[in-house]
């Protein structure tokens, strides 16, 4: 799991903040479901809040284990489901760095320990917890919500399955403290806690008005996206070198613009003569990728080629298809072996993660990444 520091404020004043627990729907600005842009967002509006901010995932399977954002000075982290890329579970894994404000009382942090004496008075009675006793952790449940506490070894015979007493004190007359907190979706009406328990936490389902991971069809007529988020000015063309014929100075070449739909993950070209679209290019999203978190990730789907090689639509449910899942081996099993790279991006000190190659067929390029998935595909007009 490799991390990728995103900002550090050095001299930044330590010490807990005071952050609304919500359980079953978030805790602060961050709500389960969130998609992971949002989240950036909020980080980016309270930058001496948030100094500090690690960004993990697996490099080389990125679709394998959670994307996780990490507050390691606050003592918390965002889990991301790697696919969807929205907010699974929150976990609070330093209790005593960050302090939980429930109704109107506060938990946590440096000043109010979070004893299991200490919740079951904050948050009511519950049914009995579960005892992993590898771990030697009991952990207690609410809806959308569970706390974790180490058992010490000498007092691992009061807490087996159903045989505690609530709330938990030992026959010395302490009470542990929590050492993790989980917020999860409960409307899946699973318990969510540490270990295997964490993989339980699903992304609550998309309100029925949202059109976030919105399925993608590449057509040869696409509707109406809307007005873009942004207009872009294509300065120069670099493959008009190849054009010999044209003897308009290079500046004056290139009238071209983009139409930005950040919010949908593609982006429209289009000729700065005719007004009429020259390609698309849709964006996966990848952490590792220069322009990780520029945009939403694009779900989309592109059907095999017919003899002719463009792409359409067939109405085959056992068509191959290309998804935003897809890796490069499987887009060559799909479309065949086009060859060596025609273009290789470059890295600079702007882009830590190096570089890509760029994969062309007659109507279609692919942006594929160092581990083999793609970036980027771009859609050409015929």
């Amino acid at each position: 799991m490799l991390q990728r520091p995103r900002r550090r404020c050095e001299g930044t004043a330590m010490g807990a903040i005071v952050l609304d627990l919500r359980p079953g729907l978030g805790i602060g600005p961050f709500s389960l479901g969130m998609p992971i842009c949002e989240a950036f967002a909020q980080i980016q509006q309270q930058p001496n809040l948030y100094d500090v901010v690690h960004v993990k995932y697996f490099d080389e399977e990125p679709l394998k284990l959670d994307i996780v954002i990490s507050f390691p000075d606050h003592g918390f982290h965002l889990r991301f489901d790697p696919w969807s890329q929205r907010l699974r579970l929150i976990e609070i894994f330093d209790v005593k760095r960050l302090q939980m404000r429930y109704s109107t009382s506060l938990i946590g942090g440096p000043s109010t320990l979070a004893t299991f004496v200490a919740v079951y008075a904050l948050f009511g009675p519950t049914y009995p917890g579960t005892f992993d006793k590898d771990r030697g952790i009991y952990t207690l449940f609410y809806p959308g919500l569970s706390f974790a506490f180490p058992i010490p070894s000498q007092y691992t015979d009061c807490c087996h399955d159903g045989g505690v007493e609530l709330p938990l004190e030992f026959p010395d007359g302490t009470t542990p403290v929590t050492c993790r907190v989980s917020i999860y979706d409960s409307s899946a009406g699973k318990k969510v806690g540490v270990g295997s328990l964490m993989d339980k936490a699903s992304v609550p389902p998309l309100p029925a008005s949202s059109i976030y991971m919105e399925e993608v069809h590449v057509k040869d007529v696409w509707s109406e996206l809307g007005r873009p988020c942004a207009i872009y000015q294509k300065q120069v063309d670099q493959m008009v070198i190849h054009s010999a014929s044209d003897l308009r100075p290079r500046t004056t070449l290139c009238a071209d613009y983009f139409y930005n739909y950040f919010t949908r993950g593609l982006d429209i070209l289009f000729d700065g003569q005719t007004h009429k679209i020259k390609k698309f290019v849709l964006h996966t999203n990848y952490p590792g990728h220069a322009d990780f978190n520029s945009y939403i990730k694009c779900n989309f789907v592109i059907y095999g080629s017919d003899s002719g090689g463009s792409f359409q639509e067939v109405n085959n449910s056992k068509q191959k298809v290309i998804t935003p899942s897809t890796k490069w081996e499987q887009v060559k099993e799909i479309l065949g072996d086009c060859g060596r790279a025609a273009i290789q991006t470059q890295g600079s000190t702007s882009n830590p993660f190096g570089s890509t190659l760029v994969y062309g067929y007659r109507n279609i390029a692919f942006e594929v990444m160092k581990n083999g998935y793609i970036a980027t595909i771009t859609l050409f007009q015929l």
